[in-house]
């Protein structure tokens, strides 16, 4: 695909076969927010949030796309007349034919996401999601020919459905015997209409995430080789441990608490770090969490880890702490600045010669003196 054929639908596609909306907490508004999803791209802005002064880079360097982190609506617009600047923002770029695309906490909450960013400049080794979400799993039953179930179980797996953890193209099957009959209208694969049929057949199950529901369903129909094919559905309660907030893993060697803050600030580029004292006298264990993490706290006590590295606790929070970890707040939008070049990176991965241009606007609303 050349890079003049390239719509939006072709990036958004890409971007949510990574970080799939539907892993997006319930108050946030990923996704195409301006423009036309077959509006062909010129070239794209990456930024961390969408301002005006972020619209107006984009159109001094014809970019007609913004891939921004945070979203510029969060809630419903009744009126859009200017009078602040989330109104004055989609204005200016819908008279300029600019789209923009938020990829938020859907993209926080994967493996491969925000947190995995930050433990990468960190250097963290043994990683895993510091707080894994459940209800994201289901499991599919089904019921197949002994001589079919390879091809059934192929098509399954490579809809995506199978994984745990570290394998792949995991399965169960069991075999039984099945009974039908067909009526007048039906076209048996095996046996006759109007004549109870018995078949060994294979009962196979595969567990898959929930958004992945449709093209496993599809991938069944299409593979399977009876008329009418029987299945269920099973929401599951475990933990899917690759989607969830926040991330955890190890420093290959442990630090004292002056030189970890000092690796933290220059691997972060940091000015300033908000910090509390510990009893401990190493780090080794370290939790992070881009953006607003105060939530995580327990969680990053109960895991044993000795630092936690987020932003926007406030000061009472501090003092949950309690000395069993050190809270080391480097502030939201240094926290998350890095997403920049994640975003970057995602989208040269699959289109390696399109323009895909960082913002060089620094939109962090707070400053230091």
């Amino acid at each position: 695909m050349s890079n003049n054929s390239l719509i939006i639908k072709n990036i958004t596609e890409h971007l949510e076969s990574i970080a799939p909306i539907a892993y997006q907490e319930n108050y946030d508004n990923c996704g195409l927010l301006t423009g036309d999803f077959d509006m062909p791209i010129k070239a794209i802005l990456v930024s961390l949030d969408c301002t005006e002064e972020v619209v107006d880079e984009a159109i001094k360097n014809g970019c007609n796309l913004i891939v921004a982190h945070h979203p510029i609506i969060f809630s419903g617009l009744k009126k859009i007349n200017g009078k602040n600047y989330v109104e004055r923002t989609i204005i200016k770029a819908i008279k300029n034919d600019i789209a923009i695309y938020a990829i938020h906490t859907n993209l926080d909450n994967m493996h491969n996401g925000v947190n995995k960013k930050i433990a990468d400049l960190l250097q963290l080794k043994h990683l895993r999601i510091l707080s894994p979400k459940n209800n994201l799993l289901k499991k599919l039953s089904t019921y197949v020919p002994i001589l079919e179930i390879e091809k059934v179980k192929s098509a399954l797996f490579e809809a995506g459905a199978g994984h745990i953890g570290n394998y792949d193209q995991c399965s169960f099957s069991v075999e039984g015997k099945g009974t039908f009959r067909g009526n007048e209208n039906s076209t048996p694969f095996v046996g006759e209409k109007g004549k109870q049929h018995e078949e060994y057949e294979a009962k196979l199950e595969v567990i898959f995430p929930v958004h992945l529901q449709t093209q496993v369903l599809t991938a069944l129909i299409k593979s399977h080789p009876y008329e009418e094919v029987a299945y269920d559905f099973y929401s599951l309660d475990n933990f899917y441990e690759r989607i969830g907030a926040g991330m955890i893993g190890e420093l290959s060697i442990p630090l004292s608490t002056v030189n970890f803050l000092t690796h933290l600030k220059k691997s972060m580029n940091l000015n300033t770090i908000r910090y509390t004292e510990s009893s401990k006298s190493m780090i080794k264990t370290v939790a992070i969490c881009g953006g607003s993490g105060s939530f995580l706290l327990k969680t990053a006590l109960a895991q044993n880890a000795d630092v936690f590295v987020t932003a926007d606790f406030k000061y009472h929070e501090f003092f949950d702490a309690d000395k069993r970890l050190i809270i080391a707040d480097i502030g939201h939008y240094e926290s998350e600045i890095f997403t920049k070049d994640l975003l970057r990176d995602l989208i040269l991965e699959k289109f390696p010669t399109f323009a895909v241009l960082l913002s060089q606007i620094n939109t962090n609303p707070i400053k230091y003196f």
